[in-house]
């Protein structure tokens, strides 16, 4: 399905698309999945799920809040542009899919943001809407894979940094983590050599 989707998007898939790259029957299929869209929503899980377990993999209990979104935001964007295909899944056929999904991913990614600053309400949260943030970073995501350019998404790692941080460590921490981001995802000149 997931390779499918990137090659035709979701609703020039179908269920004989699906089976031949599988290389299983039909009757294989609806044993497993009801129809094309069980199946997505299956692939949908799994893809959610890499995301989720690549993000957590790479930061340790050690790690500062900032930190933390730092690293699992460059182990997310690392994951999409070396798997265009799921990147493009997630964030462009998903959305056309069920746009109802945006609301899942913010579930998901928003309340694990919010507990790592909580301050038990000693100061005041920043100004900056989670969500709006949120949707900002979709949208600079959606548009390099909408553009082909998938190869390019470990570049968005200071803006995506800035925009998960703005919202719960203020600004002057979020362009902090963001330069912090920029210098990281410099490829190291000796190293080349």
């Amino acid at each position: 399905m997931v390779s499918s989707c990137a090659e035709k998007t979701y609703p020039a898939t179908t269920i004989s698309d699906i089976v031949s790259r599988a290389s299983i029957s039909r009757t294989t299929f609806y044993k497993r999945f009801s129809g094309k869209r069980d199946c997505f929503d299956a692939a949908l899980d799994s893809c959610i799920e890499e995301t989720r377990a690549v993000a957590s993999e790479t930061c340790s209990a050690s790690d500062p809040p900032a930190v933390t979104v730092r690293k699992a935001s460059a182990a997310m964007l690392e994951l999409m542009a070396a798997k265009p295909a799921l990147a493009q899944l997630l964030t462009g056929d998903a959305v056309m899919v069920d746009p109802s999904v945006v609301g899942r991913y913010r579930k998901l990614l928003i309340p694990p943001l919010e507990g790592l600053f909580d301050t038990g309400g000693r100061q005041p949260r920043p100004q900056m809407s989670p969500p709006l943030a949120f949707g900002r970073a979709q949208l600079l995501i959606f548009t390099e894979i909408a553009a082909g350019r998938s190869h390019r998404l470990r570049e968005l790692n200071p803006e995506i940094v800035y925009l998960a941080l703005a919202p719960f460590a203020g600004h002057d921490e979020a362009v902090r983590q963001a330069r912090l981001a920029e210098h990281d995802s410099r490829p190291d000149p000796i190293a080349q050599l």
